[in-house]
C-alpha cells in the first residue's frame, strides 16, 4: 500500500490519516507532530473506536494497536491525536461499581461524580519509599495461615488448571479481607467471561462487601489491547487507595496468564519474532512493569493475590516461569486433591512462601507447619504401598503417621461464606492461632480416636470436637436401639 505524502488533504498537527489496517494493528500517518508511545488516538467519524501508539516507523508513521473492535474503520480516513494516554478512574467513587478498561460504568448505572483521572502508565516506586518490614496477611484460610502465609504488601500466585477453584478461593479472599482487615478489595478481570463477572458482581452484592471494593474487567470477546492494558488500570485504582487514602488494598488479578496471553497476541500482530513455545520476546519485561508497581510503602500495602492458569498442567511453561519469580507466595491448586473432595484443593507438598521462616512467624508456627509437611509427606510416600498391599501391611509406628495425615487432611478442608448456597455449610472465617492449635493437637495424638468425618468441613478444632461428640452419642443411641 501507498504511504501517504505530506500533502495529503487531511495532513495536519494533531491530525492523521489511516493508511493500512491489519486485525487489530492500524498504521497512521502524521504530516508533523508524531504522537508520543501510548498516546490515544480517536477516529471522529468512528467515535467508539480507539487506538493506542504502539511504536513509531519513521517520522511520519506510527503503528497503533485498537483497544476497541476495528469495524468500520477504513483507510483514508482521519485520526485525531489526543495528546494523552489511557487514563482509570480514581477515587472514593468508584467503590462498589464496575468498570471497563477505559472507565466506563458496566453497571448499568449512572457515572459516579468526583473521579479523579490517572493515567494508567504509572512508574513503580523507588526502593526508598518501600517498607522493609516483612509482616504475614491473615487470609482466615486454615491451609494458607498455617503452611503458605502471605505476606503483606506481597504477591501471591494461585496456580491451578482449569477448574480447580481458583476463582472461588479469589471471591472468598475479598470477602475476609471485608471482614477481617477492613481494607479495600480491587478485582481485576483480564481476559473474564462475561458470565464469571455478573456472577462475581451478584455473589459480592448478596455477601454484603460491594461497598468496599471496586471491578474492572477487560472481557474474554475484546481485542488483545483492551485486555493488556486492564491490569495496569486496575493498579493505578489501587495505587490511589494506597497513596491517598493510606489504606491497605487487596488486589485480586483473575487470571495473570491472560495478561501474558493478550501481550503474545499484540506481539503477533505487531512482527515481533516469537521466542520459546510462540510467547513474546518481551515476557519478561512485561510481566515486570506490572508486577514492580505491587509494593508495600511507608503509607499502605498492595497485597495481590493472582490466579496463574498453567497451561496443560505444565509448571514449566514459560508463563508459569516467569510469573514464580515475582511471587512470594505459590498456592499450588491440586485436580487430584478436589477429585477427593478435599476442598480448598489446596495441594500442601508443592505449595510454599518465603514468610514461612521462624523470624518472621514466630518459632511455634515454624515447627508445627514443619511437622504438619513432614506427617502429610510421609503418608505421600506410603501411600503407593498401601494401594499395592494394604494398610494392614505397614508398622504400627506408619500407621499412626497414615492415621495423623488423613485427620490433618481433613482438618485443613474448610467451608467458604462465598459457596454456602451451594455446600449448604455456613462459611467459617479461622484465625491462625486457632488453626494452629488444631493442628498442634492432631499431632500431639488427641484426635487419633476421633473419626475423619468430624474433622471435615470445620471451622476450629473445638468445633471438631463437638461434631465427634454429636457423632458419638449418634452412634451410642443407633447400639441401643439395636
Amino acid at each position: 500500500m501507498d504511504a501517504l505524502g505530506p500533502d495529503s488533504p487531511n495532513a495536519s498537527t494533531f491530525h492523521g490519516q489511516v493508511i493500512t489496517i491489519r486485525g487489530s494493528v492500524v498504521d497512521v500517518y502524521f504530516a508533523d507532530h508524531l504522537p508520543e508511545i501510548h498516546t490515544l488516538l480517536h477516529c471522529p467519524d468512528l467515535e467508539q473506536i480507539v487506538l493506542e501508539v504502539a511504536s513509531q516507523l519513521d517520522a511520519h508513521h506510527v503503528r497503533a494497536m485498537a483497544l476497541t473492535p476495528t469495524q468500520g474503520l477504513a483507510r483514508q480516513m482521519r485520526v485525531t491525536h489526543t495528546g494523552t494516554p489511557l487514563q482509570a478512574p480514581v477515587g472514593h467513587a468508584t467503590l462498589s461499581r464496575m468498570f471497563d478498561v477505559f472507565g466506563n460504568p458496566i453497571d448499568r448505572k449512572p457515572m459516579p461524580e468526583g473521579l479523579q483521572w490517572r493515567s494508567v502508565h504509572q512508574p513503580s516506586p523507588p526502593l526508598s519509599q518501600r517498607s522493609t518490614e516483612s509482616e504475614v496477611f491473615e487470609t482466615g484460610i486454615k491451609v494458607i495461615d498455617v503452611l503458605t502465609p502471605l505476606e503483606r504488601g506481597g504477591k501471591t500466585g494461585l496456580f491451578g488448571g482449569a477448574g480447580v477453584g481458583k476463582t472461588v478461593l479469589l471471591t472468598e479472599m475479598i470477602h475476609n479481607m471485608v471482614h477481617q482487615h477492613e481494607g479495600v478489595s480491587l478485582f481485576c478481570g483480564i481476559g473474564e467471561r462475561c458470565r464469571e463477572g455478573e456472577e462475581l458482581y451478584r455473589d459480592m452484592e448478596q455477601a454484603g462487601v460491594l461497598d468496599n471494593m471496586a471491578m474492572i474487567f477487560g472481557q474474554m470477546n475484546e481485542p488483545p489491547g483492551s485486555r493488556f492494558r486492564v491490569g495496569h488500570a486496575a493498579l493505578t485504582m489501587a495505587e490511589y487507595f494506597r497513596d491517598d487514602e493510606h489504606r491497605d488494598v487487596l488486589l485480586l488479578i483473575d487470571n495473570i496468564f491472560r495478561f501474558i496471553q493478550a501481550g503474545s497476541e499484540i506481539s503477533g500482530l505487531m512482527g515481533q519474532m516469537p521466542s520459546r513455545l510462540g510467547y513474546q520476546p518481551t515476557l519478561s519485561t512485561e510481566l515486570s512493569q506490572l508486577q514492580e508497581r505491587i509494593a508495600n510503602t511507608e503509607t499502605g500495602a498492595i497485597t495481590s493475590i493472582q490466579a496463574v492458569y498453567v497451561p496443560a498442567d505444565d509448571f514449566t511453561d514459560p508463563a508459569a516461569v516467569h510469573t514464580f519469580s515475582h511471587l512470594s507466595a505459590s498456592v499450588v491448586l491440586s485436580r487430584k486433591r478436589a477429585s477427593e473432595g478435599l476442598y480448598p484443593a489446596i495441594d500442601p507438598l508443592q505449595s510454599n512462601s518465603k514468610m514461612a521462616n521462624p523470624t518472621i512467624v514466630g518459632a511455634r508456627h515454624d515447627t508445627i507447619a514443619r511437622q504438619v509437611r513432614q506427617t502429610l509427606a510421609q503418608y505421600e510416600e506410603m501411600k503407593d504401598i498401601i494401594a499395592m498391599l494394604g494398610l494392614e501391611q505397614l508398622s504400627q509406628k506408619d500407621r499412626a503417621i497414615v492415621s495423623k495425615a488423613r485427620r490433618l487432611e481433613r482438618f485443613l478442608t474448610q467451608p467458604f461464606f462465598t459457596t454456602e448456597q451451594f455446600s449448604g455449610l455456613p462459611g467459617r472465617l479461622v484465625s491462625r492461632d486457632d488453626a494452629l492449635d488444631g493442628c498442634q493437637q492432631i499431632l500431639a495424638g488427641d484426635f487419633d480416636e476421633c473419626p475423619e468425618q468430624a474433622l471435615y468441613m470445620v471451622g476450629t478444632i473445638d468445633e471438631a470436637r463437638e461434631k465427634w461428640q454429636q457423632l458419638t452419642a449418634q452412634t451410642t443411641g443407633d447400639n441401643h436401639e439395636t
